[in-house]
């Protein structure tokens, strides 16, 4: 059985949250208060992310399968699903397991051609490599917002906005994250169902204008072409991980799966 580090908060139908690469369930903190005023709230840390242990094998799809393995054993059924970037990807292929009761993806992966995918894992990955480079000169760096929106404008639309502390939780997140390069590299192999997968199955794809990581102007647009039964939209101002950017805009998203 897979045991995942999780928050869980709140009552009512049960809404589960995935992060993305790198990232761990803090990511949601700034909606998840008021998400609980409404839903069973269940945010996870993925294997090897967060406080979870890592898998012996570690790909987008080997997530996908712990994060099942998980919901059955906390006897979590029909559950409205959530997930960014990595995570998603990873909310949409269970979706298409016939797992969700609805599905909301804030700039999932996999809309990408090639260049793009390439972008992103290069992007991360030199990311990492540099916060590793600089290691005691980052908590100064981000103690400015000219450092914050230098470092952090890869995932936050409005880094400079940030509190110092979350950008240092946000880098050791990722310095922490023992699945991270194995994860990263397994997007390139990666690819999600079929779009008849999702039909009968209440579907959001939200987009930050600013997303420059799984860049706004293409993905989307190209999100909306792949799948045009879901409902589409655009977080303006918001970057790849919009929860900081716009927590009012993205607990909405997830509220109106209620009406």
């Amino acid at each position: 059985m897979t045991k995942l580090n999780h928050h869980r908060s709140g009552s009512g139908e049960p809404l589960v949250l995935v992060h993305g690469v790198g990232s761990r369930w803090q990511v949601w903190a700034p909606i998840i208060d008021t998400l609980a005023e409404s839903f069973d709230v269940i945010a996870v840390d993925l294997p090897g992310f967060g406080g979870s242990e890592p898998l012996p094998h570690t790909t987008v799809s080997t997530l996908a399968d712990a994060l099942v393995e998980f919901l059955a054993a906390e006897g979590i059924e029909n559950a409205h699903l959530a997930g960014n970037s990595m995570g998603g990807g990873i909310v949409l292929d269970l979706a298409a397991r016939g797992l969700a009761r609805s599905v909301t993806a804030y700039s999932p992966i996999a809309f990408w051609d090639k260049p793009g995918r390439i972008w992103c894992q290069q992007a991360l990955g030199r990311a990492k490599d540099l916060t590793k480079l600089l290691g005691p000169t980052v908590p100064a760096i981000l103690g400015t917002a000219a450092g914050r929106s230098t470092f952090l404008g890869l995932v936050f639309g409005k880094p400079w906005a940030l509190e110092p502390q979350i950008g240092m939780d946000t880098v050791n997140g990722l310095l922490g994250a023992e699945g991270f390069d194995a994860a990263l590299a397994s997007f390139t192999d990666f690819r999600l169902p079929d779009k008849s997968a999702f039909d009968g199955i209440p579907l959001t794809i939200a987009w930050g204008s600013r997303d420059i990581l799984l860049t706004y102007a293409t993905q989307a647009r190209r999100a909306r072409e792949v799948l045009p039964g879901a409902r589409h939209v655009t977080l303006h101002g918001s970057g790849h991980t919009p929860f900081y950017d716009d927590p009012a805009g993205c607990a909405r998203l997830l509220l109106d799966q209620l009406d």
